[in-house]
This record gives structure tokens, sequence and C-alpha cells, in this order.
């Protein structure tokens, strides 16, 4: 009897920083996840964090960063380093990167298939026209919303899918078990409702409406706790404000690693972002039972269920968002959400979405 033989294809994986934030934690969380049936993956990325090479490298996928490179050389050294890779398959994740090695592609013998990601619903103008005057050269675009497919950035794609990427439900339900020594770490009383927001301190999370919704909150439930993680160039004016507001309620912790450990431990998320993609915060939560109170912004409302699973609100609109946290720290409403985010977890399992993308990779030709 003649054994099957499984051709594996090399898909590089190329993003622009690999490091803790969003399209980047859902890229490592899927290639842990792959089951590599029919793929094998490196990543080229222009800068990666020691913590994503370790744990990539722990299940044998080979990192390539520019890091050595001067600043203004990295662009070309990636471009450099994915030719001489010559994989299968080259799957973009961010826009500018994605610009210049689609055309270099295009030269490559044989000439890889190339697939990008489509992760957030706006771009700086420039980059988005490059991304949008080589996107033609894709086989296949995947949006991580509706909400980003619908927006301008995917206009034009060809062969859109829209696919909810994921995270590690099981390490999430582990930590929601660890719960009380997290919040130990923090100081968190056992008594107090402790509300996290995981975001940089950047113009389009909108820190200045969060603080001010948190105050409101705080002057009405003293037992609520906010803990804010991330770092920013708007870090030290929110802590101004919070300062003038007087909300000793409201604590900075910096950059956390591994802050999905600390969203496990919350009674709510808050997000009050005026745009997102799908934000991985949310996900977070939902994979350990904790609910969610964020504007309705990008993506969240297809993972939050009005009155299942958490409370949307207007953006903008600190009235509204200290109302819904308000609504969402009553018992008898906080019981049924955890049950709904519980429940909401399965849509949320990054295995599902590994399995997806091993498929679409041992699928998709060259045109």
């Amino acid at each position: 009897m003649m054994a099957l033989v499984v051709t594996m294809k090399h898909v590089c994986e190329v993003i622009k920083i690999l490091n803790v934030g969003g399209a980047e934690t859902l890229l490592v969380e899927r290639l842990l996840a792959a089951p590599r049936r029919t793929a094998r993956y490196t990543v080229a990325c222009l800068w990666a964090s020691d913590e994503c090479i370790q744990r990539l490298g722990a299940v044998g996928i080979e990192v390539a960063h520019m890091g050595s490179y001067p600043p203004p050389l990295r662009l070309f050294g990636l471009a450099a380093a994915v030719r001489r890779l010559r994989p299968d398959v080259i799957h973009l994740h961010s826009p500018l990167p994605a610009s210049l090695l689609r055309l270099t592609s295009w030269f490559s013998t044989p000439r890889p298939v190339l697939v990008s990601t489509v992760h957030n619903v706006r771009y700086r103008l420039p980059t988005m026209l490059l991304d949008r005057a080589t996107g033609w050269l894709d086989t296949h675009t995947v949006a991580v919303s509706s909400q980003v497919a619908r927006a301008v950035v995917s206009r034009g794609s060809r062969n859109l899918s829209t696919v909810i990427h994921g995270v590690n439900v099981e390490e999430q339900r582990r930590r929601a078990k660890e719960a009380g020594r997290v919040r130990r770490e923090w100081n968190v009383p056992e008594s107090a409702f402790l509300i996290v927001h995981v975001a940089n301190f950047r113009p389009e999370k909108r820190h200045d409406l969060l603080i001010e919704a948190a105050a409101k909150v705080v002057n009405t439930s003293p037992r609520a706790v906010f803990l804010l993680a991330g770092s920013g160039p708007l870090e030290d004016q929110i802590a101004r404000r919070v300062a003038e507001l007087g909300s000793d309620g409201v604590r900075f912790l910096g950059c956390v690693p591994h802050a999905a450990r600390l969203i496990a431990a919350a009674d709510l998320l808050v997000l009050s972002s005026a745009y997102e993609g799908l934000p991985v915060v949310v996900m977070e939560a939902l994979a350990a039972g904790v609910p969610v109170v964020s504007t309705a912004a990008g993506g969240v409302p297809e993972l939050i269920e009005h009155g299942r699973n958490g409370y949307l609100t207007s953006l903008g609109d600190p009235d509204e968002l200290a109302e819904g946290i308000l609504r969402a720290m009553r018992p008898e409403n906080h019981a049924l959400l955890c049950e709904g985010a519980r429940e909401s977890a399965d849509q949320v399992d990054i295995n599902r979405t590994a399995e997806w993308f091993e498929q679409l990779y041992d699928e998709v030709r060259v045109p």
C-alpha cells in the first residue's frame, strides 16, 4: 500500500510589530493553536518582543525580525527576508509592509499566494491609499468583523471573508479561577467591584470619556474600583484630569504583562473607544465569563449583545457610559450578564479560527 504524502505549505505571516497588542495577540494565539497538518509557519516583522519570540519558538515557529537594522532600512530588510524565506503563502497583517511586499512578491519565482487580514476600520490616509492601490494583488482578504468588511479600508478587496478571530478560551477560564489571587496582587479589596480597562493611551481609545464616566460611577457607588492598564502619550494628561476630578477609585497600572489575567479577574470590562476593529480585550473578557460595557464602536456589537453579555452605549457620551456601568453593577443584572458572557465564549474560541485558516492556506492558489 502506498503511503499518502501530504504536501506542507510554507506560510509566512507578516506583521509590522510583534508585541502585546490587538492584531499581534490574535496572530500569536492563532499560530499557537494552528493544527499544522498541511502548513508550516514562519513570522516576519520589523520588530518583535522577546516574549512573542519565545512563545512561538516553543512550538517551532521561527520569527525573522529586523531589530538589528537601522529603523529607516527595516522595511526593506523585511522584504529581503521574506524573499529569502521563499514561502508558498504570504499572509499580510499590516498595510504598510503589505504594500511593499505585494510588489516585491510579484517578481519572485515561484510567485507566492498573497492573503491579507484587515484588522481595523481605518488607517492614516497615505497608508490606506497605498494599501488599496496594491490590494488587487491579493488572492483572498479576511476582515476581522462585519464592520471592518464594510469599511473603506476593505473596499475593492478580492474574495472577502469575514472571520471573527479569537483567544485561548480554555486558558482564560483557567485564569478566571485565579481571580482572587490576581485581585490581591493589585490590592483590590474583596468587597470591591473591579472594573478593568486595558488600552494604550491614544486618542481613539477615549480615556477622557472613560475617566469622566468613572468619576460619576465612583461618586454613586464607592465600592467601584477602576484599574487602567496601558501606556502611551496621553497618560500624563489623563492622570492630571483624574487628580482634578478627585477620583480615588481610579488607578493607573502602566503596561501590564499578560493583561488577560487582569481581565479574567475583573467583575466588568469597560471600553470607551471611538473606533475599533474587533477588540481582543472583549474576546478575552467573554472567554473568562466577564461581561462588557462598551461604546458601540467597530465590531464590538458583533460580540456584545445588549442586555445579554454586556451593555452598549453611544459614542462620546460619558453619562451613558456611566449609566451602563452602574446598571451592570446591580447584582441581579450582573449575574445575568456573567451567564451570558460564559455562554458567548464559544464564538471567540481561537481553535475554530486556526482550523479555518489552515483550510484556507490549503485551498488558495496563485491567480
